[in-house]
């Protein structure tokens, strides 16, 4: 879309808006129908122009700005501390916030940690500085940084400057005159912007000219780390960092985790809880902040085994791939079955695509369309040296396709890293029946040679090596007997050019009643902020009709911060009693409830439930009271989404609302037990 159209869109919907509460205020005052005629016709056909514009209905497209006041005024999310000014990238949960997100992470345990028989840890925030140097993170966990020079005598500002690049191309590419090869090649560009090094993206920024968001210009890139420092006692001798991942947790407590699982492998650790990123300029709301939930899981399987025993279950479950040829071609997704994939080689394997499987599953029951989630492929300078392979699991927003969650096959890089750093054995061991003779590919180094070319640093080569697997030592000893000679990237990211003088592969049989050998790790990482933001997103809509102004959030009935309101039609006694009895049954159920005895229409009271999600509502009138009413003892059960009603006994209302919200029953079930019901 052109920037010109783009414009108009906002602008179309800043009309619609202010047309929308025009109408609603008309109808609180209780407008008649032709006082009401040209206000809803105006809005209607202010909705057809934005129709026209995007070829969309009204209701698919998100109002971002809509949607955002919506969940303030709500109190889903506030920024934090809002009366000293607020902090960047912090942001408070209200009830509905909190409910959500417990409700979310209680559906995320039943889908993977019960489901998967998963072994959960809870780990200290607080991570010291020699963990966090074994994994890396003190070295490697940077962002590019600029700072703009103000000439205006205001304090600069800091930016990340491959999000300034990328924001400069983007607005460059919304122009209708750029030749298909220009495109291509700022396409191109943006692919690769987090590849560029610290010169790399210098060179790009200047050669764009790009300027601060403020109008100023900016110095050359330099590596920010992003972690929280921070000291741990009195002495402040102790340096520590606040996490910022939850994994790390999970690897050094793996050989109690082995032991717990009777020294099996493969089983799987998970872990929910918060981490801390010192973003150098959070925005976007929820999906770039400084503190944030992580639930993480570990899978350890045998490196040289990576089949999964529930594969067959997943393996017909088409899901999008935006596999790296497709990206590296400006292509779009492909739709393919996850076993196609793996037998293909374009998902490394089994136990990876397993999970990414268990992932789309576990995201479309939050709400998350088919259409709008993909998992893309990193390209390969997007992976770690050490990784087999990588998928994000990607929706789309309003903000672009957002990363929520990823998928990465990890090798044994980390707990290989933590046995070096502590000499702790971190090996799992395969036991056979029977006595086996098995052949291994075992590294022969010339020690002195070794010693003599690269000092104290041969031990921590040889040690990497020994982290090989088979697959690995084979292409090792192939490309070594075949160019003499192969570059070896270790742990610390330092490469050595080993010659076949100085070490050699050899084919190695032994009878074996046991092996033993470092897992490798299928990891993934979800964001929960993400994840909720990108529901929120994708559940939110206005009500078609004359009731323009009544926003929806359709949560699944699962997530849905509160499952049930009651409505008393009238707050009157006799009524009253049946309302409380009602709240009463739904509570003993476990259904959370929302009681409105307001003195308002029942139809602006559906509006405030809908507005927050609601997915039930039980109203309670006055044939509910009426012993002569075939009726009596009944009250109305209404779904949320098509507004439809059935009449049921109050002794059925909590196990009837209970069952939909633990998924063990829907609407239309429901419908056909119970006739539908009109209100007179």
């Amino acid at each position: 879309m052109s920037t010109q159209n783009t414009e108009k869109v906002k602008s179309l919907q800043d009309a619609i808006r202010k047309q929308a509460d025009v109408v609603q205020k008309l109808k609180d005052q209780n407008a008649t129908k032709e006082q009401l005629k040209q206000p809803v016709e105006a809005l209607k056909k202010l909705k057809g122009e934005l129709e026209q514009l995007v070829g969309t209905k009204t209701e698919e497209i998100v109002d971002r700005a809509a949607l955002e006041t919506l969940l303030k005024r709500r109190f889903f999310y506030t920024p934090s501390f809002g009366i000293y000014g607020g902090v960047k990238g912090l942001f408070d949960f209200g009830p509905p916030g909190c409910a959500l997100k417990a409700n979310f992470l209680q559906f995320w345990r039943q889908h993977f940690v019960l489901e998967e028989n998963m072994l959960e840890v809870d780990c200290p925030c607080l991570t010291p500085k020699p963990v966090l140097q074994t994994s890396g993170h003190v070295e490697k966990f940077t962002d590019y940084m600029v700072t703009e020079y103000r000439t205006d005598g205001g304090a600069p500002e800091f930016f990340r400057a491959d999000h300034l690049l990328e924001d400069k191309i983007n607005e460059l590419l919304k122009d209708p005159q750029l030749s298909p090869e220009t495109v291509e090649e700022y396409k191109s560009i943006a692919a690769r912007v987090d590849d560029f090094s610290a010169s790399e993206l210098g060179e790009q920024l200047r050669r764009f000219n790009v300027l601060s968001p403020n109008g100023f210009n900016i110095s050359e890139p330099e590596p920010f780390n992003l972690m929280f420092p921070t000291t741990i006692g009195p002495t402040g001798l102790y340096p520590a960092y606040l996490r910022p991942e939850t994994a790390q947790g999970i690897f050094v407590n793996f050989k109690k985790l082995l032991e717990y699982n009777g020294g099996k492998v493969p089983f799987a650790a998970a872990q929910i809880g918060q981490a801390f990123r010192n973003e150098i300029s959070p925005r976007a709301g929820l999906l770039r902040v400084r503190e944030f939930t992580l639930a993480e899981i570990e899978h350890f399987v045998n490196p040289d085994e990576k089949a999964h025993p529930k594969f067959d279950k997943v393996k017909n479950q088409k899901i999008n791939l935006f596999p790296r040829e497709r990206q590296l071609m400006v292509q779009g997704t492909i739709s393919i079955s996850i076993g196609d994939a793996v037998a293909q080689k374009m998902v490394d394997n089994e136990t990876l695509g397993y999970f990414m499987v268990r992932t789309y599953l576990f995201l479309n029951a939050c709400g998350i369309p088919d259409a709008h989630l993909r998992f893309r492929q990193h390209l390969m300078h997007e992976m770690a040296h050490y990784a087999s392979d990588c998928w994000d699991a990607e929706i789309e927003t309003s903000y672009g396709w957002v990363e929520v969650t990823g998928i990465a096959d990890r090798a044994c890089y980390d707990l290989t890293q933590h046995a070096n750093a502590t000499n702790t054995t971190m090996d799992a061991r395969q036991e056979f029946d029977e006595p086996k003779v098995v052949s291994s590919h075992e590294f022969v180094p010339n020690r002195a040679l070794l010693g003599k070319s690269f000092k104290q640093k041969h031990t921590e080569i040889l040690d990497h090596l020994q982290s090989y697997t088979e697959k690995q030592r084979k292409e090792f000893k192939n490309e070594i007997e075949s160019k003499n000679k192969i570059t070896v990237k270790i742990c610390t990211g330092e490469s050595y050019t080993l010659t076949s003088e100085m070490i050699s592969v050899q084919l190695q049989e032994k009878r074996v009643q046991s092996k033993s050998f470092v897992p490798s790790v299928i990891e993934p990482s979800f964001g929960v902020g993400r994840i909720l933001y990108s529901i929120l997103e994708h559940s939110y809509y206005v009500r078609p009709g004359d009731d323009e102004q009544r926003a929806v959030l359709k949560f699944t009935p699962h997530l849905a911060p509160v499952k049930c309101s009651v409505l008393p039609l009238m707050v009157k006694d006799e009524l009253m009693n049946d309302t409380n009895r009602v709240v009463d049954l739904l509570t003993q159920c476990g259904v959370s409830v929302k009681l409105d005895t307001a003195g308002a229409p029942i139809g602006r009271k559906y509006a405030r439930a809908d507005e927050i999600g609601i997915p039930f509502g039980v109203t309670v009138d006055m044939q509910t009271i009426e012993k002569d009413n075939q009726l009596f003892g009944t009250v109305t059960l209404r779904e949320r989404d098509s507004m439809e009603q059935v009449r049921v006994k109050i002794d059925e209302v909590g196990p009837i609302v209970a069952a939909l919200c633990d998924r063990r029953s829907n609407w239309e079930e429901i419908r056909k037990q119970y006739p539908l019901f009109e209100s007179k």
